[in-house]
Parts: C-alpha cells; structure tokens; sequence
C-alpha cells in the first residue's frame, strides 16, 4: 500500500512538468519546425544548397523552404538564409513583433543559436520583422 502511495504521489508531482511542457510545445509558433531544419542545414557541409532555388535579383537565390507564417525567403550567397514576417502597418508593430518573435526563436532554437532580428520598410512603406540566419565560416 505504501509504495503504491509513493507511486501516485510521485506521479501527481511530476503532472505539473508534464503540463508545461505541453503548453511550450502547443505554444510553438508554425515555423519552428521549418526553423530547426534551416539550423540544421546550416551546419552541414553543404550548407543550404539542398534548399537552393532559382536565381533573384543580385546575389540572392529562392529557397524551397519557406518558414510557415514568413515571406520572401530566400538565400544570400552559400552562408546566409533570411525571411520577412508578415507587413506591418507601423514602426510600434514592427518593434513589437520583433521583441516577440525573438522570444519564439529563443524558445525554438534554445540559448546556443544566434539569429539576427531587424526590421524593415518595404517598398510599399509597410513594416517588416527580417530573420537572418548566418553561418560563420571556419
């Protein structure tokens, strides 16, 4: 009897830490999934080239993977891989939704992983959130 109440006292203990951890897994933004990918190319060999697409103005190359939610992406050279959010109306969204876009990127890719969050205006006068993933090069 004793060590079934251990058990189930055990089990109840550990229901909060299983719900939390559930609530950060539904709590996930749709690109997370897409993002680790981006990541994990980036430390192959071969860096994004799997993903590479057709050519663009400049330097720039589309890419065949597109993080859900996100436009524009595309390839910069061999080591750079970038994305705009949706558009903004104003600078205040645009600040706003980097702050928290930086938040689902730490909670996606954990604290080892850098990125770089700016944002932007377009040519439409609208407000971009841009994500730059880079590789450094050894």
């Amino acid at each position: 009897m004793t060590k079934s109440l251990i058990t189930l006292a055990v089990a109840l203990a550990s229901l909060p830490a299983i719900a939390s951890a559930q609530d950060a897994r539904s709590q996930a933004p749709p690109y997370c999934f897409d993002l680790s990918r981006v990541v994990d190319l980036a430390m192959t060999k071969e860096r994004f080239a799997s993903i590479a697409g057709r050519p663009r103005q400049g330097s720039y190359v589309g890419t065949s993977l597109v993080l859900a939610g996100w436009k524009d992406c595309s390839l910069y050279g061999a080591a750079t891989y970038t994305c705009d959010s949706p558009e903004m109306d104003t600078t205040e969204d645009a600040e706003k939704a980097r702050a928290a876009i930086l938040d689902q990127v730490k909670s996606c890719l954990g604290a080892g992983w850098i990125v770089t969050l700016s944002t932007d205006q377009t040519d439409n006068k609208k407000h971009v959130v841009r994500l730059i993933v880079f590789v450094r090069r050894n």
